[in-house]
């Protein structure tokens, strides 16, 4: 009962930061002009925090740059691509309902 209470009274007082601080905080450690220790204890955040907030940029980051570069397609291009996909899938439907015809023909349904 005693830890709960203890438990809930950290999480309500835990400080909360905003996203354009933690970016603050690790851009200014990037820069490597300030010791991250010293970046740490002025923010009053742990070490593991801050290389935890470090990490989550820098992967953000690379999603962005390899999402961007990875679409390569034109809008003409996916213009095209849709319209292809809808001519396949009547394609497709009308094989089907051939198929389907077929089997009641020769009596399989």
């Amino acid at each position: 009962m005693t830890k709960n209470i203890i438990k809930e009274i950290r999480k309500n007082t835990r400080r909360k930061f905003a996203a354009y601080e933690k970016i603050r905080i690790v851009v200014e450690g990037l820069r490597g002009e300030v010791p991250i220790s010293d970046i740490c204890r002025r923010e009053k955040i742990s070490p593991s925090q801050y290389y935890k907030w470090s990490k989550q940029f820098l992967e953000a980051g690379k999603n962005a740059l390899t999402r961007e570069t990875s679409r390569n397609a034109t809008d003409d291009e996916v213009t095209d691509l849709r319209e292809e996909n809808e001519r396949l899938k009547i394609a497709l439907a009308e094989a089907h309902i051939d198929v389907i015809k077929y089997k009641k023909s020769i009596g399989l349904r």
